[in-house]
């Protein structure tokens, strides 16, 4: 029981991979904290998070692109179990449109969930964690290699990158961690209504077809005291895929 007396923020928690991290640190005790803006997989996930193992789970309404509501979520979270523990900022979308089509509304509408609420989160964790905090960030293997039409995407994960390098050098003297996770092709809604797989220009080869078992696991692995000497440091979940690329 890794998490026993711990709370965990998982953000964008009620998608595929999302719910799969809350039930993962669930079984190891954690207190969860479910922050997205959707609430419509909320009570099932919720129910099964209890049964799981969690001494307590609650919902917060959160547009992670609203700083307001990240450090709504961070008070919250603190007002009801007292610490913050660990964040897993999963919340993320996607854009499809070729580089001279994209207007800055469109790069902005990626940036301000992909980026920019990474980074909330990360701010206001900082100002609230106690030495033993950990951030793990969602990135994608797309951070370094990615593919035509998913240019703001691409960047915005790249940039994560960067952020969760800052974010451990800022945060080893206040004894917090910070590191990152690159998905490669995980079996969710995501993944099977992305044009470009549906389309043929990328290609899914079903052996490299994870599951979002598998990133919760990794989570798992930096969110504990098992990676209490790992920071500043990505970590790939992508089957190999990247070797390959």
């Amino acid at each position: 029981m890794r998490f026993q007396n711990k709370t965990a923020i998982v953000t964008g928690s009620s998608g595929g991979i999302g719910s799969a991290i809350v039930k993962r640190l669930a079984s190891e005790g954690a207190r969860i904290v479910m922050a997205d803006r959707s609430q419509e997989n909320a009570p099932a996930i919720m129910e099964q998070v209890k049964a799981d193992g969690s001494p307590d789970v609650w919902m917060s309404t959160c547009d992670v692109s609203s700083e307001a509501d990240v450090a709504a979520t961070i008070n919250g979270a603190m007002d009801r179990f007292a610490s913050v523990d660990l964040v897993v900022n999963n919340a993320g979308i996607m854009s499809f449109k070729a580089i001279e089509d994209l207007t800055g509304e469109d790069w902005m509408k990626v940036l301000n969930v992909d980026l920019l609420g990474a980074f909330y989160f990360t701010k206001h964790a900082f100002r609230t964690m106690k030495p033993g905090g950990v951030v793990v960030n969602i990135a994608s293997i797309h951070a370094l290699q990615t593919e035509a039409l998913a240019a703001p995407y691409a960047a915005a994960k790249a940039a994560v990158l960067s952020l969760t390098r800052t974010a451990s050098i800022e945060g080893k003297p206040k004894g917090i961690r910070s590191n990152a996770i690159l998905p490669g092709a995980i079996d969710t809604p995501m993944l099977w209504d992305n044009p470009n797989v549906k389309s043929g220009i990328e290609k899914i080869d079903k052996t490299d077809v994870g599951r979002p078992q598998d990133i919760a696991d990794a989570v798992a692995f930096l969110g504990s005291d098992d990676a209490k000497f790992i920071t500043g440091t990505t970590l790939n979940v992508d089957g190999g895929r990247l070797a390959k690329l």
